[in-house]
């Protein structure tokens, strides 16, 4: 299918009909007019045969030169077997947590995963195998000795040598 079919003028021109239609840019870029008068920016694309529509931005704040540019990054990313669907998720997810952990901290929690959390949780998990008095005693020395040093860190990033480290002054 040829490429770069249309122009500025056709899509300033383009009104809304009784249905949402589509103009046509070629190899699956597209723009869909919605009846509201709406213009989206479409990609559709195949991977791992699953036929999927990816969402470029909407015009004019998306231009048609940008609306190309994006679909071919798109195309790009699907000749490698990366699905842009995918990666756009994962982002979106990233920034959730990134927000999530902002407001964790405002609220003077501990980041989500890191050794505190996990610590945290492994704590609250053996309450109830303790009287009250050694439940306070545990989780103040894991709080004056390891979250100082690892408090902040990813757990999966610790290493043996490290919690040895914090374990050492206690033995």
């Amino acid at each position: 299918m040829p490429k770069e079919l249309l122009q500025d003028v056709a899509i300033k021109a383009a009104k809304p009909k009784d249905k949402d239609y589509r103009l046509n840019d070629g190899d699956g870029l597209y723009l869909l007019i919605k009846t509201t008068g709406a213009k989206w920016w479409r990609f559709d694309y195949t991977i791992n045969g699953k036929r999927k529509t990816l969402s470029l931005g909407t015009y004019p704040d998306t231009a048609l030169k940008m609306a190309r540019k994006k679909a071919d990054d798109a195309r790009v990313g699907v000749a490698d077997g990366v699905d842009p669907s995918q990666i756009r998720q994962a982002e979106k997810q990233a920034t959730q947590q990134e927000q999530e952990n902002i407001d964790r901290i405002k609220a003077g929690l501990p980041v989500l995963g890191s050794f505190a959390d996990v610590a945290y949780q492994w704590l609250k998990s053996l309450e109830h195998l303790t009287k009250p008095q050694t439940h306070i005693k545990k989780t103040s020395r894991i709080q004056r000795l390891a979250f100082p040093l690892q408090g902040d860190k990813p757990i999966q990033n610790i290493k043996a040598a490290e919690v040895l480290a914090v374990i050492k002054p206690l033995i």
